[in-house]
């Protein structure tokens, strides 16, 4: 059992089982090794349960890691879906990681929404893996996406924008796809000929049977929809990145318990830059 003193909620949650978390421990089961009462961690809850919004919460041992003092509960909760999200997509597209400093061979990444809970850490992630990424966002954040590492950066309202094109005309070998209301048309002609593939990390159904039909024709461009599957070895490679100061959680805002539905109105508004935290010891 968990006592959660930062949960998490996220723009990119669609229901209200809130499954990010960092606390300490306060009791385990029969069986668990390597947490023991009064270890600070970060977790994520089964998503079909959820239950972060608590003083209490109880998490599964393999979605369990400890948090370094260098890491904040705040910074610790921003990651296991967010973070996870990003990471996997951004392994989708070939991207490598090592904590050593090598990366993979440079490819060029478009990340739509990239000021958005999952944007924020893709771009980091992507310029750790030594990728070249062209993002999208609002105006206002521009600066702080450029900022995290982005080699270019288009306001999502401007023409230039909506049409997605790298400025500096390189086609895409991948897209992490933040967003909605883009249609695969739109970015067909954007990938690159050698097989470049759109990580749809929102998919609907028409997302999944366009993934079924390029995989029966053997296109070389690909919508894939992306099914996160989470992982105690990728949280552990996510905080350890935080811990060395490689990785940042970009908080928009923090509330109380008690101010949880304040909160969650904020996440649905669908506007916020980075995470929002719901602290239990505010």
């Amino acid at each position: 059992m968990l006592n959660s003193s930062n949960n998490l909620l996220t723009a990119s949650l669609f229901s209200p089982a809130v499954t990010d978390v960092a606390g300490v421990v306060v009791g385990v089961g029969l069986g668990v090794e390597g947490l023991i009462v009064g270890d600070q961690v970060v977790a994520m809850l089964k998503s079909l349960n959820g239950g972060g919004l608590a003083e209490y919460a109880v998490a599964s041992a393999n979605l369990t890691v400890r948090r370094p003092p260098e890491v904040c509960a705040a910074e610790g909760a921003g990651l296991p879906i967010a973070a996870g999200t990003a990471l996997q997509a951004l392994r989708s597209i070939g991207a490598k990681f090592h904590l050593d400093g090598a990366g993979s061979k440079p490819l060029n990444v478009l990340i739509t929404a990239a000021s958005g809970g999952v944007g924020l850490y893709a771009v980091q992630l992507a310029k750790l893996a030594n990728l070249h990424v062209t993002a999208t966002c609002g105006a206002r954040n521009m600066d702080l996406v450029k900022g995290l590492g982005a080699d270019e950066v288009m306001d999502y309202r401007t023409p230039e924008g909506a049409s997605l094109l790298s400025p500096s005309g390189a086609k895409y070998d991948g897209v992490v796809h933040c967003t909605v209301g883009v249609s695969w048309s739109s970015f067909r002609p954007l990938l690159s000929d050698a097989g470049g593939r759109v990580i749809d990390i929102t998919p609907n159904l028409w997302a999944i049977l366009r993934y079924i039909l390029h995989g029966v024709t053997f296109s070389k461009k690909r919508l894939v929809p992306l099914l996160v599957s989470p992982n105690k070895a990728d949280l552990e490679f996510l905080v350890a990145l935080l811990r060395d100061g490689k990785l940042k959680t970009v908080i928009d805002s923090r509330f109380p318990l008690g101010d949880a539905g304040k909160a969650w109105q904020t996440s649905i508004e669908g506007h916020a830059t980075g995470k929002i935290v719901v602290d239990t010891q505010s």
